[in-house]
């Protein structure tokens, strides 16, 4: 099972002008969330991922990582309200 977790106390919100993986630049107020991946799993992701494929990697790798992101999202975002 993975294991993806968030520094949930570097979670911020700021202008950031970075190069994408694709060399594309990217420059636009953004939601910049640490990603913590044990290195551990870091072999087994990466041999579950296709970069060609549209549906790669499969749900039992994106699914935890994509909740331990969009959690930390919610969370900065409803701690924003007042």
């Amino acid at each position: 099972m993975s294991h993806y977790y968030c520094d949930y106390d570097q979670v911020r919100r700021f202008g950031v002008t970075v190069t994408n993986t694709d060399g594309t630049g990217v420059d636009e107020e953004a939601i910049v969330v640490p990603i913590v991946i044990p290195v551990s799993e870091v072999a087994e992701l990466l041999a579950n991922y296709d970069p060609t494929s549209g549906t790669s990697p499969s749900v039992t790798y994106s699914r935890p990582l994509s909740r331990a992101i969009l959690d930390a999202i919610k969370r900065h975002e409803d701690e924003r309200q007042p």
